[in-house]
């Protein structure tokens, strides 16, 4: 079974989940409506917009999935009323603006699958007044205490074999880390909240304020969390502290050293998200009783970038293609709209096989390249 499959059984398998887009979609969507449905993998958001009474789903999704949406539609009989478009929504034009724009993308603290990039773009789908599901997303950031997860970002302080791993904890406490938070992990009854627009296109998205410690424990990072706000009366969270929580993890930001606090002290958070580029800064400032602790890191100096990638991106460098990128661009230049795939296929293998094992491998590179790059004439 392919893991993406999987991936959407999980989702449909989650009752709190299922029961929250039933709702909304049968509070946002009217009669006759036409609606949007971005990343929309199975189907079953589209599925519920037509059983609430919409004339037409325009069922966007950009991979394979697209033809599991297909089949359960046609398994009930709605294949007419739904038009699957396989594209990246930003590559899209639609015939006609829709009523409603709706995508489950929030991730695992609101940003990461996209959601604010691709809904700022699809405005340009949408009648002005257009409805949204999500309308809203709200963020919330508290410090957290969690050893195991501690120890997990500083197990290369220990070595190895004795070896010392040590360099590489300045890429493992800049990093964020998808984790289910357990609500005694918490340190303070408080959380620091921000609530976006998706659509709003805001480049940087800030999540600043100040909670106090509401027991004595040890600050080993900060837990984040989202609250989408789907319809009227209508919401869908991971937080640790909902009393229905949505089977889907947090994150985990690790601070470099461990901080003891007790009830009272004050912590400052400030964190700056970048969508576009899923960039996540955090400070932290922990105000105890005899001291302050300051740390702020950032995914940025999390990536892996080598030397070699660095010095490649100077915007004075000279940059000429690989053998391989010669092949991919006699690919895209042989996409001509009159060359079939087989005639484009035997010219590649032809200029450039010494690049493959075979004709089969140089099909499977044209294949990735028309798939990503070319389209059909209707």
């Amino acid at each position: 079974m392919s893991l993406i499959v999987d991936e959407h059984r999980a989702y449909l398998s989650d009752p709190m989940r299922v029961r929250a887009f039933e709702r909304a979609i049968a509070a946002t969507v009217h009669a006759g409506d036409v609606v949007v449905d971005l990343g929309s993998g199975t189907a079953f958001l589209g599925l519920l917009a037509c059983r609430a009474g919409a004339r037409h789903v325009y069922a966007i999704e950009a991979n394979g999935m697209i033809e599991i949406g297909r089949a359960i539609a046609h398994a009930n009989g709605l294949a007419e009323r739904i038009t699957f478009i396989k594209r990246y929504s930003t590559d899209v034009t639609l015939p006609e603006p829709g009523d409603v724009l709706m995508a489950d993308l929030v991730g695992n603290m609101g940003f990461e699958l996209g959601l604010f990039d691709i809904y700022s773009d699809a405005r340009r789908f949408l009648k002005p007044g257009a409805r949204l599901i999500p309308r809203a997303v709200t963020m919330a950031v508290t410090p957290v205490e969690d050893t195991a997860r501690f120890d997990e970002v500083h197990f290369w302080t220990r070595g190895c074999s004795g070896i010392d791993t040590t360099p590489a904890l300045q890429w493992a406490v800049n990093t964020g880390y998808p984790r289910l938070l357990d609500p005694g992990a918490l340190l303070s009854d408080a959380a620091v909240r921000a609530t976006f627009d998706p659509s709003a296109g805001q480049a940087i998205l800030r999540i600043r304020g100040e909670v106090a410690v509401s027991r004595a424990g040890v600050v080993h990072g900060i837990g984040g969390w989202f609250e989408a706000d789907l319809a009227e009366g209508v919401s869908l969270s991971n937080s640790p502290l909902a009393t229905e929580r949505l089977n889907r993890r947090n994150v985990f930001f690790p601070l470099e050293h461990a901080v003891p606090v007790r009830p009272g002290d004050r912590v400052l958070l400030h964190v700056r998200i970048r969508p576009a580029d899923l960039v996540v800064s955090w400070d932290v400032e922990v105000h105890a009783a005899r001291a302050v602790h300051r740390e702020r890191h950032s995914t940025l100096g999390g990536m892996l970038l080598s030397r070699e990638d660095v010095e490649a991106n100077v915007p004075g460098s000279a940059p000429r293609l690989t053998p391989r990128g010669h092949a991919r661009r006699t690919v895209l230049d042989l996409c001509d709209g009159r060359r079939t795939l087989a005639d484009i296929e035997r010219e590649v293998f032809s200029r450039h096989g010494e690049l493959f094992t075979g004709a089969g491998e140089a099909q499977a590179f044209v294949a990735e390249v028309v798939t990503r790059y070319a389209e059909q004439d209707a």
